[in-house]
């Protein structure tokens, strides 16, 4: 699927937030240290069902996934948290390139995101994943999982 396509279909879906459904937040708890899972809560409604989304696709196309990398494909999107941008400034910023701090710090969500893992000590493997330095099929399988 295109980038554009993907971003498009993003942005239709977080028009209609809604809550992520009880069984799914505590999926999301089960896979999750209880600091990842705070970040987990920080982020917003809309990037949060994406999560389980990616999460969910991510063990079908690895189902022998470990939390690890389960915990890496709910939390690849955490470092967008830092920037704090609504939906449309999302869209201004992907149109117009890193051209502020917040639009920089949305641009730069991976590096930002496995920082912050890395302050909570999750393990390397799901750093690796957020950073987007994970390699072969495990990024493979995160790839086709987020590319919803």
């Amino acid at each position: 699927m295109s980038k554009i396509t993907h971003l498009a279909k993003r942005f239709v879906l977080s028009l209609v937030p809604s809550q992520v459904q009880e069984v799914e937040r505590q999926w999301v708890q089960s896979v999750l240290t209880t600091s990842e899972f705070d970040l987990w809560s920080k982020m917003v409604v809309q990037d949060r069902q994406h999560s389980v989304l990616v999460g969910r696709r991510f063990i079908k196309y690895r189902p022998t996934s470990s939390p690890a990398e389960i915990a890496g494909a709910l939390l690849h999107d955490v470092g967008k948290t830092a920037a704090h941008l609504g939906t449309l400034a999302r869209v201004v910023a992907t149109l117009v390139g890193p051209r502020t701090i917040r639009f920089r710090q949305y641009h730069d969500h991976e590096a930002i995101g496995a920082a912050m893992l890395q302050s909570i000590g999750s393990s390397e493997l799901t750093v690796s994943m957020v950073e987007g330095s994970c390699v072969g099929e495990l990024r493979d399988a995160l790839n086709r999982a987020d590319d919803i």
